[in-house]
């Protein structure tokens, strides 16, 4: 697919997605806290939030005609990959006091970025319409973040910033892929008990 890509779209897609790589491949092997899918920083990211958006995901790719194989990785490791950045996103705003308004949230949420509607934007980032609030302003927060780095010399700053909050997979996801890429984005090797991994290529991005 083709099209103009909003600034927070940009900001997932140069800084974020390179990150969360980074981040993945870094990630601490600590003891998990009792029913944690991931810790993040100083956030618990639980099973039951992980089970109930990634059923509100599946519900809504179903509703926009979308089958699950098109993610290119299991519904499950790409919701946990968008809670991970977004709480990493998250952390990092409080961190630097980004404030983020209802209107350029709002105004993010229209923007339909690289695909045919808003909408699929979202899904294509592993976002439930419940949680496309939360992910607008993680995503508008790191555009304004960058910025305050430097704008494009920030870039750099951004993807340190990001990659200095690891998180911690709970491992019976199974391993962790150190060798991400777009013909395997499986966040871990083995999926283990959630599942047969999936290799397929993602859609072009761009």
């Amino acid at each position: 697919m083709s099209g103009r890509k909003g600034t927070y779209v940009k900001s997932i897609r140069v800084a974020v997605a390179a990150a969360a790589v980074v981040a993945a491949m870094t990630a601490c092997s600590s003891p998990m806290q009792a029913g944690a899918a991931a810790v993040v920083g100083n956030e618990r990211i639980s099973m039951s939030k992980l089970n109930a958006d990634t059923q509100a995901y599946l519900a809504a790719l179903k509703k926009a005609q979308l089958d699950e194989s098109a993610l290119g990785v299991p519904a499950n490791q790409a919701v946990l990959q968008r809670l991970v950045n977004v709480s990493v996103s998250n952390q990092l705003l409080d961190r630097h006091n980004v404030q983020v308004t209802e209107t350029e949230i709002d105004n993010a949420l229209k923007d339909p970025g690289q695909f045919q509607s808003p909408e699929i934007n979202l899904l294509a980032n592993g976002v439930a319409p419940s949680d496309a609030r939360a992910y607008a302003r993680a995503m508008v927060g790191l555009t304004k973040l960058q910025q305050q780095f430097g704008g494009q010399a920030g870039q750099e700053k951004l993807i340190q910033e990001f990659s200095s909050i690891k998180p911690i997979f709970n491992p019976r996801f199974g391993q962790l892929n150190g060798q991400r890429s777009q013909e395997n984005p499986a966040l871990f090797v083995d999926t283990g008990r959630f599942g047969k991994l999936t290799l397929q290529a993602q859609p072009a991005q761009g």
